[in-house]
This record gives structure tokens, C-alpha cells and sequence, in this order.
């Protein structure tokens, strides 16, 4: 910004849309300075740079806004978890499937992970199979992410909710 660019010429254009061309870094600071105003380097790396003469602060206070905007419409996505083990009871399993899809209906993402004790983890395909048996009880609440696969001590299903069809509302 300012007296910070270094470049010899700079490529220059004011906020009300006026074209300078290519002219000599001092004579854009000069003409920054008759306007009251800023000259602040847009793309540093073309040839030659791009500067442009504005009201600096003004600039930085409508980026802010943008951000804080960006922000509010931004998602946060949730991600709740129901863990399970090899050697689970059917009626265990129902209970916590009733749970996962409480939470797919509040439109959270679910994860659901068989934890492998001691010699379980010899085979992890157990695992696999407790949530393969868990998989068509979420099938109307969700959308599997991917197949069940292996991390550390887990085998782990990812479950995203299902979207709404707006169209029908």
C-alpha cells in the first residue's frame, strides 16, 4: 500500500472505474494523494503489477462485512457418534439405532463405530459385519457416506442425513 509498493511502474485504476494505463509507481502515489486517497497493490504478481486508488479503509471495512456475512450463512455441520461393539444384543443395537435416527431426523451427521477389544482385532471383518446388520435400519434416514472400513482399534460407517426434497413443501 502506499509508499510500500516497490515496483517500478504498476498497472493503475481508480474505484470509480477511470483507466490510468501503465504509468510510474510515483506518479500513481501522486495522483492517490491529489484524490485523498490510497494507492493499494491488487495483484502483486502480474507484469506489471495492478494497483488500484481507493479508500483503503473503506475497502478493508466492506472485506470485514463480507467475511461476517460468509460466515453467517455458512453450516455448521455436527457429527454425532454411536459406538457399538462385536459382541452386541439385537435388542442393544435397536435401542441404539433409535437414537442414530433421532439424530439423522434433527438433520445431524451420524457416525457409528464398532470398537475391537483384545483378539477382535485380528478380525476387523466382524467389525464390519455388526455395521453392515445396522446399515438397513438407517437405510430410510440416511445416506452412507462410505463402506465400513477400518481405523486403529474402530471400524467406522459414516451416515449423512437425507435431504429434504424442497419441491414438495
Amino acid at each position: 500500500m502506499n509508499e510500500n509498493i516497490t515496483a517500478k511502474e504498476v498497472r493503475c485504476t481508480s474505484d470509480d472505474g477511470t483507466n490510468y494505463g501503465i504509468i510510474p509507481t510515483r506518479d500513481a502515489l501522486a495522483t492517490a494523494e491529489e484524490l485523498g486517497l490510497d494507492l493499494v497493490l491488487i495483484a502483486a504478481t502480474a507484469k506489471p503489477p495492478v494497483a488500484k486508488i481507493m479508500d483503503y479503509g473503506k475497502f478493508k471495512y466492506q472485506q470485514e462485512k463480507k467475511k461476517k456475512e460468509a460466515k453467517k450463512k455458512q453450516k455448521v455441520i455436527v457429527v454425532k457418534e454411536v459406538k457399538f461393539s462385536v459382541k452386541i444384543a439385537d435388542n442393544d443395537i435397536n435401542y441404539k439405532v433409535k437414537h442414530a435416527i433421532e439424530f439423522l431426523e434433527k438433520g445431524f451427521h451420524v457416525k457409528c463405530r464398532v470398537f475391537l477389544k483384545g483378539r477382535e482385532m485380528a478380525h476387523p471383518e466382524a467389525g464390519a459385519e455388526v455395521l453392515e446388520r445396522i446399515w438397513p435400519m438407517l437405510e430410510d434416514y440416511g445416506v452412507r457416506d462410505a463402506k465400513p472400513k477400518q481405523e486403529g482399534r474402530f471400524v467406522n460407517m459414516m451416515v449423512l442425513p437425507k435431504k429434504e426434497d424442497k419441491s414438495n413443501s
